[in-house]
């Protein structure tokens, strides 16, 4: 594997006078963020942090409100100071950088997303995502042919000219993109960019953002509340509370093996029909025929492969009574009958 994009390894952020008694207590006591506020007056933002992100990745940090991920977030651009620990980005430890390399780095390497767009009312919808490109010196020529270009890749093509105030809450999130994708980082952070929206309007733009993410590759940090808006965008997902991240995985890992009870809340009303693959459920030849029934290998079962879904194993279950035939590259590797099936789809302990 390639080095990591981004990474942070033991970061710590807790807002008070007594930071660091604070976090003295909580290594050696593990006590919570009310016991934190009660005897030092500080609050835990983010509680020993460690994660990867790798080129072209899209990692989704999810928890609700309060539970640290946007103040997580905000430490990959050092906006926010940790109280501990380190943040690499691109192999280079921000933390350690002068004043003027942290400014490039933020101008040319990073792209920051947010929900409020704040974009500039009194200037177009072209000017508004050549801004930064302005400040950074470039000529009125390459800054509009570079708005023109980011405008066609968020199909906006033909709205350079418009205010603001003429679009509608879609188009200017879209805006919003477009002026992050126009300095070309190779670094998305993006705070919750379509929780404000309408459902349509919010799905429409998350497959967008997937299609661009495909084509462009680029390494992406995305803040939600919503899991099923982390699972449809995030190769991983990290689950936050109180701080900390309480379990990274694929969506496939997060539903079928939650870390606590409180992921397993989180996921409790997920549909696992497109998420759990055949490998996650099947039996080997072996223990099924020696546990169940044998084989018989002359009939015409029905064929998956491990990495097929749910969904793939019941169209072809309701099509036939014999069990399903898990086979990798020919080879006999698992077996789903009806009963492990609905096991699967319930997420019984069997697995």
């Amino acid at each position: 594997m390639s080095d990591p994009v981004v990474a942070l390894d033991g970061v710590w952020k807790v807002f008070g006078d007594r930071a660091q008694e604070a976090m003295d207590a909580i290594r050696a006591e593990g006590i919570g963020k009310a016991e934190v506020l009660a005897r030092f007056g500080a609050v835990v933002g983010v509680k020993d942090a460690s994660f990867a992100v790798g080129e072209g990745e899209i990692f989704c940090l999810m928890g609700l409100s309060g539970s640290g991920k946007s103040t997580l977030v905000r430490h990959i651009n050092r906006l926010i100071e940790p109280s501990a620990g380190s943040i690499r980005i691109l192999g280079e430890d921000i933390g350690k950088m002068r004043p003027d390399a942290l400014r490039a780095l933020r101008g040319t390497k990073i792209g920051m997303v947010f929900q409020n767009m704040a974009l500039l009312p009194h200037r177009s919808v072209r000017d508004n995502i050549g801004f930064a490109l302005e400040l950074r010196g470039m000529d009125a020529y390459h800054r509009a042919k570079l708005a023109d270009e980011a405008l066609e890749t968020v199909s906006l093509h033909g709205y350079g000219d418009r205010l603001p105030s003429e679009l509608s809450g879609g188009m200017q999130q879209r805006v919003g993109l477009a002026r992050a994708l126009a300095a070309d980082p190779e670094i998305l952070l993006m705070d919750e960019p379509f929780s404000a929206l309408d459902p349509l309007i919010r799905r429409n733009l998350q497959d967008e953002f997937l299609g661009l993410s495909a084509n462009l590759k680029k390494t992406t940090v995305f803040i939600t509340h919503d899991l099923d808006e982390a699972i449809r965008m995030g190769d991983r997902i990290g689950i936050m509370k109180d701080g900390e991240i309480v379990q990274i995985g694929t969506a496939e890992d997060i539903v079928t093996a939650p870390a606590d009870d409180y992921v397993a809340d989180f996921v409790a009303g997920i549909s696992r029909l497109k998420l759990v693959s055949a490998a996650k459920i099947m039996v080997p030849p072996d223990e099924y025929q020696a546990k169940r029934h044998p084989l018989d290998l002359t009939q015409q079962h029905p064929e998956a492969r491990p990495e097929d879904d749910l969904d793939s194993l019941v169209e072809l279950s309701t099509h036939a009574d014999l069990p399903v035939l898990i086979k990798a590259d020919g080879k006999l590797v698992g077996v789903v009958d009806k009963n492990t099936l609905l096991h699967g789809l319930q997420g019984s302990a069997d697995e």
